[in-house]
């Protein structure tokens, strides 16, 4: 536990835990050595002997002298040594987070990493000084006492030294099924956790749902299954620590067994034996306590495993040198890639031209977000090469592929934060009126103008007082500041109105001037005045690609595609009128 937490811990938090150890050993020894020092000054008291036991009674004050000097050290620097741990746990969560691969983030943990950050972290921050030092002061302390006794009466320490390995063994059995429990307890914590933030964010569409929706359901079973794994966790520290105490009981019992028989046999003094029976109690009482507090660091254990966990998670390989592109053409050569599982993308090979647009159309599952996802390295391929200028991705390294490349994808997040600075992150060296004019380009003034407080009203809890069309039309505006010589649009716009249909076509036409741009296209319009078009075949390869022009004068797939599409449009313009 302790070489865990050092391991952890920053370079001033690591030398103050060390001190803090220092002197809670100290003290503990220190505690040890002030019952021992009972016995003597018990003999000479019974003895008549007054100047020895004022002798040992001025040794014993010395040591409470010495005793309350370490112990107040020990709580100033434990206080200290806390607040610096937990400062190098957080910022060891945090710079882990951000060089973790995106991929990692695939799948919904805020509820884990919210506990983490504010739970678990706090709990670990506080166990060198709320557990661990009593923890130490009761096994130190027996330790010293054991040691001690011997030079008094050996078969009395013989004897409670044969139930030190009973107590180990109760003890370990009680923290491996207290770590067990824990571990249940946290995933069920994190799933919780997860299902409540997800049961706030969506408030809107369960209130269509009524009462009894799915979402109900999930939240109410994950907040059972807490229940039952910690009330499972309970049950199990309260049976081990109960088992705990009656073995260190039995324990006392033996000694004082022991003592008795030989005070009756004449080979024990009674002097001796009342001084050592105290230190009996002594013995046991501080062991007996640390059972309960041996649930807590199997509490704290659970928190660091999944700290270690994180920290075993592998990152995307990086170039030792990052090599630069020579240009931003992007190329697909012989990729493929299933998320672990089965392909969606099979031996598939493309080129998006540099400074062109490229739009990539399909059938839904074929892969055309998947392509984008790999262009951003959110994901390095299963087979097969992606490449910018020339250069394979994972030779260009993620910070170069992240500052070459600004994606904007469907599920757009923002910020519970105003609207200038929601955008303003996309570049913040900027000043406030070309984050102004970046934001107009992407048409987001429309919105501001129906908002009170402008460029500085606040868009709710991941833009939810926002449209789906304006929360993207944001999202352009971030890759116009970033200014990206590569856009990566999920043109998703099949949902949306016609006004934000037109304001992100409009968009779409700001950003791609002098990029190269990669459209997952949905919008006729989008897609007719592509450079170039790929169209996927739902198999994970390609089935036509080329020009509009070209892929209709093919009449193959394309252009029944094209004409399904049109079609349509047409026939909702109809049902409109």
């Amino acid at each position: 536990m302790i070489r865990r937490l050092l391991q952890y811990a920053s370079p001033s938090a690591r030398r103050l835990l060390v001190t803090e150890l220092v002197f809670i050993v100290a003290t503990a020894i220190l505690q040890g050595i002030a019952f021992l020092m009972l016995v003597p000054v018990l003999r000479a008291f019974m003895a008549g002997d007054l100047a020895t036991v004022g002798t040992w009674l001025i040794a014993l004050g010395v040591v409470a002298v010495l005793y309350v000097g370490a112990f107040w050290f020990a709580s100033q620097i434990g206080m200290k040594a806390s607040t610096e741990l937990l400062d190098s746990l957080l910022t060891r969560l945090g710079d882990r987070l951000v060089e973790l691969p995106i991929a990692w983030f695939a799948t919904d943990r805020s509820g884990s990493m919210s506990h983490i950050a504010t739970q678990g972290a706090m709990f670990v921050s506080s166990t060198p000084y709320s557990i661990v030092r009593l923890m130490l002061t009761g096994f130190i302390t027996p330790a010293t006492v054991l040691v001690g006794m011997y030079a008094f009466d050996w078969r009395l320490a013989l004897a409670m030294t044969a139930t030190v390995p009973v107590m180990w063994f109760v003890y370990r059995w009680l923290r491996t099924g207290m770590e067990r429990d824990d571990i249940a307890h946290q995933e069920a914590v994190g799933e919780a956790s997860a299902r409540v933030i997800e049961f706030a964010r969506v408030q809107p569409a369960l209130r269509t749902a009524g009462e009894g929706s799915v979402a109900d359901r999930l939240v109410e079973e994950s907040l059972q299954h807490q229940h039952r794994a910690y009330r499972g966790l309970l049950i199990t520290g309260g049976a081990g620590i109960a088992t705990f105490g009656g073995v260190v009981q039995l324990s006392l019992t033996v000694v004082i067994v022991l003592g008795a028989y030989l005070a009756i046999g004449g080979s024990l003094d009674p002097a001796t034996l009342i001084a050592l029976l105290v230190l009996g109690v002594r013995f046991t009482e501080p062991i007996a306590n640390s059972g309960s507090l041996g649930g807590g660091v199997a509490v704290a254990k659970t928190t660091l495993d999944q700290l270690d966990r994180l920290a075993a998670v592998d990152r995307l390989p990086e170039p030792a040198t990052p090599a630069t592109p020579d240009g931003h053409t992007i190329t697909f050569d012989d990729v493929t890639f299933g998320y672990g599982g089965p392909p969606v993308l099979e031996h598939l090979t493309f080129t998006a031209p540099g400074g062109r647009m490229t739009a990539i159309v399909g059938p839904s599952g074929s892969g055309k977000t998947t392509i984008t996802k790999l262009i951003a390295r959110f994901y390095d391929p299963e087979g097969g090469t992606v490449s910018i200028g020339g250069i394979p991705v994972p030779e260009l390294g993620t910070d170069a592929v992240e500052s070459a490349v600004a994606p904007v994808f469907q599920d757009v997040y923002l910020f519970d934060d105003s609207i200038i600075n929601n955008i303003w992150i996309g570049n913040p060296d900027l000043s406030r009126d070309e984050v102004v004019a970046a934001a107009t380009r992407a048409r987001v003034d429309e919105i501001v103008e129906r908002l009170p407080g402008g460029w500085d009203a606040r868009v709710g809890e991941g833009g939810s007082n926002l449209s789906g069309g304006e929360r993207q039309r944001v999202s352009i505006a971030r890759a116009l500041l970033k200014d990206a010589p590569i856009v990566l649009l999920d043109e998703a716009t099949a949902a949306l109105d016609i006004g934000n249909e037109i304001a992100i076509g409009d968009a779409i036409d700001q950003v791609r001037a002098d990029r190269t741009l990669v459209v997952v296209a949905h919008r006729l319009q989008t897609i007719m005045t592509a450079d170039h078009i790929i169209m996927l075949d739902g198999e994970g390869g390609i089935r036509e690609a080329g020009t509009h022009a070209e892929l209709l004068a093919h009449d193959g797939a394309y252009a029944r595609y094209w004409r399904e599409r049109v079609d349509a449009a047409g026939w909702q313009l109809t049902a409109e009128n």
